[in-house]
């Protein structure tokens, strides 16, 4: 019965949401649209000509607005967009998505075959692990995500790129900003208005890769 009730306030509070609502009238797949769409008025990470590379992409909400960026005169795509999920997405006219497992050496392997040596302006991810409620064991899972898009990063950003993450406020996360700010010239964190007040979850932003770490990783050294 108490997890009966619980379902139905977090589906009252979804349908409620404007978030949700706002992305219904405007097309996106999901209300995590406004969350990149807010980032991107307060950093103009995203602007045409941009290579860049979408972690976590499925449903599409992040694609949808990199997409709308990058579209110039014409409804032609200035730049390029590379999106990946382990679930399937529904195509986006523009975006080449792989659908595989980030964690899985094999997948990693095919989205550094399909940027073919092109060095990347930005990377974005929403990676997030199916959180199992035990927190150790789900901080740990997230750390490791954000250490392989770090690491992804480090080895395809240009000099001057950036790198936008998931993470959650909690156990290990003061670890993380230590490690970005090892990697990046600037690290900044940030909690848009569309991420629920009552959620951990905020994002880290790592922008200008340090000379040491440009073309390197964690692992190189």
């Amino acid at each position: 019965m108490a997890k009966n009730k619980f379902n139905k306030a977090w589906l009252d509070q979804h349908i409620n949401d404007p978030y949700v609502k706002q992305a219904v009238r405007q097309g996106y797949r999901s209300r995590a649209a406004f969350k990149l769409i807010e980032i991107d008025q307060q950093d103009a990470l995203i602007r045409p000509g941009i290579s860049v590379v979408d972690l976590g992409s499925a449903p599409g909400a992040w694609s949808q607005v990199l997409r709308e960026r990058l579209v110039g005169p014409g409804g032609v795509i200035r730049g390029r967009i590379l999106a990946l999920d382990l679930l399937p997405m529904e195509e986006i006219a523009g975006v080449q998505f792989l659908q595989g497992d980030f964690r899985d050496p094999a997948v990693l392997a095919s989205l550094e075959a399909a940027l073919e040596g092109q060095k990347l302006d930005l990377v974005v991810s929403d990676m997030a692990p199916n959180l199992s409620g035990v927190g150790a064991a789900d901080a740990a899972r997230m750390s490791d995500l954000i250490e392989l898009a770090a690491d992804f990063a480090a080895h395809h950003l240009k000099p001057e790129g950036a790198l936008l993450v998931k993470c959650f406020h909690g156990s290990g996360y003061s670890q993380l900003v230590e490690r970005f700010k090892r990697q990046f010239v600037r690290v900044a964190p940030r909690k848009p208005k569309a991420s629920r007040d009552k959620s951990a979850e905020t994002y880290l932003l790592g922008r200008g890769l340090k000379a040491s770490r440009a073309g390197s990783s964690e692992r190189d050294v």
